[in-house]
């Protein structure tokens, strides 16, 4: 499970702090997202759980007249996404809960999100708040993990470092959403209709460079499932976990590039 509360302080500082990494890792859905958004009419964006601001910042681009606002409850990733954003007059960034947050004057026509939906403690109660606070007709696109077995890279961390199966696959975390039947009803719960859901593989880039595997190694150091793993670890048992590691990213090594297998959904629906 992972928490408001752990976005607020230590992951949310670790993502703060390798955010060029983790846009990395996502490139290839984040691509796949932008063009499902960029299907969608919007003149007034919300970016939930916007992150270092990657996807903000691209919507601004590709959409100069609009108002983008981004909300994230990590500090340090709002401070990370206000840096970036410094040239981009018509993206803004609020540290705030999206499942209880509203803006005077700032009435949303397009909710989007790249991965920053699964955490909510009350999904239902947290997409009706985003169902009242945006216009008629409103569009809402998301990305989120499908299963950890279709995702290469989380199912075989698991298996390197002998990680206990969630003892609650639907708690806030990663793979909460996994479940396209469940979200589909927490959606419709929520008053959202005209719900589906795109099935998209990529490529999840883990390394890349002279040493990618090294530079894979660095990443899951600090980012996923094996970094608090790897954390509780001393001495040799670490060196022999970051040694099965090693071994299995090597096996996965193309040239100068270390991809793993992903597997996401991104799902859309409307406010009637």
């Amino acid at each position: 499970m992972t928490s408001g509360m752990d976005w607020q302080a230590q992951v949310g500082r670790t993502w703060a702090d390798n955010f060029a990494l983790t846009d990395r890792s996502f490139a290839g859905l984040t691509q796949r997202l932008l063009e499902r958004v960029g299907e969608r009419a919007g003149g007034a964006v919300l970016d939930v759980g916007c992150g270092a601001g990657e996807l903000a910042l691209a919507v601004a681009r590709q959409r100069p007249g609009a108002r983008v606002i981004g909300v994230d409850v990590s500090p340090d990733l709002i401070e990370a996404a206000q840096a970036r954003g410094g040239r981009h007059g018509n993206a803004e960034f609020v540290l705030a809960d999206a499942a209880n947050w509203r803006m005077a004057g700032f009435d949303p026509d397009l909710v989007i999100s790249r991965h920053g939906v699964m955490f909510f403690d009350d999904p239902v109660a947290a997409f009706a708040n985003l169902r009242h606070g945006a216009l008629s007709g409103a569009s809402l696109v998301f990305s989120c993990f499908r299963s950890p077995a279709e995702n290469q890279w989380a199912s075989s961390i698991a298996r390197l470092l002998d990680l206990p199966p969630a003892a609650d696959p639907y708690a806030p975390g990663p793979f909460a959403f996994a479940d396209a039947d469940r979200v589909k009803a927490i959606l419709d719960d929520a008053g959202w209709r005209e719900i589906e859901f795109e099935p998209v593989d990529f490529a999840y880039v883990a390394g890349v460079g002279e040493d990618p595997v090294a530079d894979a190694l660095h990443f899951f150091r600090r980012i996923g499932p094996a970094a608090p793993a790897l954390r509780a670890l001393e001495g040799k048992a670490r060196e022999l976990a970051e040694g099965r590691i090693r071994e299995w990213l090597e096996d996965h090594r193309s040239g100068n590039l270390v991809a793993l297998s992903a597997a996401a959904w991104i799902a859309s629906a409307r406010k009637s």
